[in-house]
């Protein structure tokens, strides 16, 4: 079997995350229901628009203390509320169990795996530290580390250049539609993830996997 890289998104991929459950867990009083979850989940994530402040924040370019302040600002939460959405993002974000099986069954077919994840700069740290990610991936890239972030072709270009990952075109796994477009738009192999038991079909039929 020939040796393919891997790349995994993070967040809704490797670790847990599911915003409505978050703002409901951590905002009781504002998310009451799905509906209200929802809304204050466009209100603040912006859906990640790269020209929005949350995006900023996965950018590296402003603090968990001015993200708060800003979003307070545009929505008219309370800073401590937007607050407590940022602390609570680390305890949300729990490992996927059956995905870190799959890296190891990559790891062991013999695959290189790396990782690509739009990440401020204190999860970044916090997975680093309290996770074994070196037992996971031989490399990665965080976005708030080159000021860069998914679907941006230039870091889709970033991790060729720096990771060396040329030749075959790398599989790509992320459970955002536009970023599997963009590096689909680039040559990469794209595997949308709903779930780690159909990623694991998905590169069976690729033939990176044995049945």
């Amino acid at each position: 079997m020939k040796q393919n890289v891997v790349v995994f998104d993070l967040g809704g991929v490797v670790f847990n995350w599911q915003p409505t459950v978050l703002l409901r867990q951590v905002l009781p009083a504002r998310a009451v229901d799905e509906a209200s979850a929802q809304h204050w989940v466009r209100e603040i994530f912006q859906a990640f628009d790269p020209d929005g402040i949350w995006s900023q924040f996965d950018l590296g370019h402003v603090t968990p203390e001015e993200l708060a302040m800003r979003v307070a600002r545009r929505t008219g939460l309370a800073v401590d509320e937007v607050a407590a959405v940022i602390d609570g993002l680390a305890p949300h974000m729990r490992v996927k169990d059956d995905t870190v099986a799959l890296i190891h069954e990559l790891k062991a077919a013999g695959h290189r795996l790396v990782y690509l994840s739009n990440m401020p700069h204190g999860l970044s740290h916090w997975i680093e530290d309290d996770h074994p990610f070196a037992d996971w991936f031989e490399d990665g890239i965080f976005s708030a580390r080159v000021a860069l972030i998914k679907p941006d072709p230039a870091i889709f270009r970033l991790t060729v250049e720096r990771l060396g990952v040329r030749d075959p075109a790398p599989v790509f796994i992320d459970d955002a539609q536009r970023n599997i477009d963009a590096a689909h738009a680039l040559g990469w192999r794209g595997v949308r993830f709903e779930t780690a038991g159909h990623v694991r079909a998905q590169l069976v039929n690729s033939g990176l996997l044995p049945v």
